[in-house]
């Protein structure tokens, strides 16, 4: 069934909100597992349910709406974090190996995808498949992004702050890259958005960690709110501006 394009313009707002997407992913998912202790299982299986409800409504939709898309976005983000997590809180899988597999399975995806459509284009998603691809590489991105965050932060002692520092430069080299050399545009929209995930953890850990574990200590409840709060936001300006435009 042909539809509208689902998903939003790639502009500057784009990448502020999924940068803070994703630290709300790595902050939430500490703040519910850890400091409300329902633990990593209740967690996931909290999320994992809302997940599936705004998804169900996003794929009901016929057109991009800001609300539901973002909605998805951030539990996407939290379900991403939780997935890496469990997989090296409880079976004790190595940051290394996550990344590894999480690498092959994005690969994997953006192969059936194109193979499939013959386009991975961010602006061409107008068919439930092509938006199941979408989501499924996005849900990849986040695990990846964690793992890629956590293996450089922590397992190799870098901090959060260096780490973020070192995501965010890679950022702006791709960005030079599409502006000033013509790399192509679907390319860069990927990796700018695989390399987003570790770039927003690593400034979530950065925030939220107590400064004995190298962080700023704000806490995950208040980097939460203050990101959630900034994203909503966001969100009513671009529903506002939207509906001005129809």
């Amino acid at each position: 069934m042909k539809m509208l394009n689902r998903v939003p313009e790639v502009t500057l707002y784009f990448w502020i909100i999924k940068i803070m997407a994703t630290t709300v992913g790595e902050t939430a998912a500490d703040f519910l597992a850890f400091t409300l202790n329902f633990g990593l299982a209740a967690t996931s299986y909290i999320i994992g349910g809302l997940l599936l409800i705004v998804l169900f409504n996003q794929f009901r939709l016929k057109r991009y709406v800001p609300v539901s898309y973002w909605a998805v976005v951030v539990l996407v983000s939290i379900v991403g974090t939780l997935i890496t997590d469990r997989l090296v809180d409880e079976m004790g899988v190595s940051l290394v190996s996550i990344t590894i597999i999480f690498t092959i399975g994005l690969l994997a995806v953006f192969a059936c995808w194109y193979g499939s459509e013959g386009t991975l284009a961010m602006h061409s998603i107008k068919t439930t498949k092509r938006e199941l691809f979408y989501w499924a590489a996005i849900l990849l991105t986040f695990a990846l992004g964690t793992a890629a965050g956590d293996l450089l932060a922590e397992r190799l002692n870098l901090g959060y702050g260096v780490s973020a520092l070192l995501f965010g430069t890679v950022i702006v080299i791709i960005t030079i890259g599409y502006y000033r050399f013509g790399m192509d545009a679907v390319l860069t929209f990927w990796l700018a958005y695989i390399l987003t995930r570790p770039l927003g953890a690593s400034m979530g850990d950065l925030l939220s960690q107590p400064v004995k574990n190298g962080g700023l200590g704000f806490g995950t409840v208040g980097t939460t709110i203050v990101f959630t709060t900034t994203i909503a936001i966001l969100i009513a300006y671009l529903s506002l501006k939207q509906k001005k435009r129809a």
